[in-house]
């Protein structure tokens, strides 16, 4: 007997907006993104946006674990820091730190990041091709 995998997919349509911007979508949501040469302060630009989608990878696998876990929290907070190489142009280095807000033992803590870690979509798929280093500890 063969055992099947559900797989989710993703669907996302980004569209430049003028010299300026442009804007991204997917379901009800809208994003605006920095593609400009000169750069804009109101928007992400892409390097930006995948360290967004590396903090929010973070923060939705904590939300998806800590029930099954019966981790208690108040909240979490990701602060990630990229390091750009020019050649070729890649991210070279991710440095992240998760700060949960939690009465748990370090013990639950370290198992916490452990899952983050090991079950990431965003997070695993960027690791196999940056260094990609941090710490989970709480916050306080």
């Amino acid at each position: 007997m063969t055992e099947t995998t559900r797989r989710l997919s993703f669907q996302v349509t980004a569209r430049r907006t003028d010299a300026h911007g442009s804007v991204a979508r997917c379901k009800d949501a809208e994003l605006w993104l920095d593609t400009d040469l000169a750069g804009r302060m109101d928007a992400f630009n892409p390097a930006e946006l995948l360290l967004a989608a590396l903090s929010a990878c973070m923060i939705k696998g904590i939300e998806r674990v800590a029930p099954i876990l019966k981790f208690q929290l108040r909240g979490v907070e990701v602060r990630v820091h990229g390091v750009r190489q020019d050649v070729p142009p890649r991210l070279e280095s991710i440095d992240y730190e998760i700060l949960v807000d939690s009465d748990e033992s370090e013990q639950r803590l370290a198992l916490l990041h452990d899952n983050v870690r090991k079950y990431g979509t965003v997070f695993n798929a960027v690791a196999p091709g940056t260094r990609l280093a941090g710490v989970l500890r709480r916050a306080g």
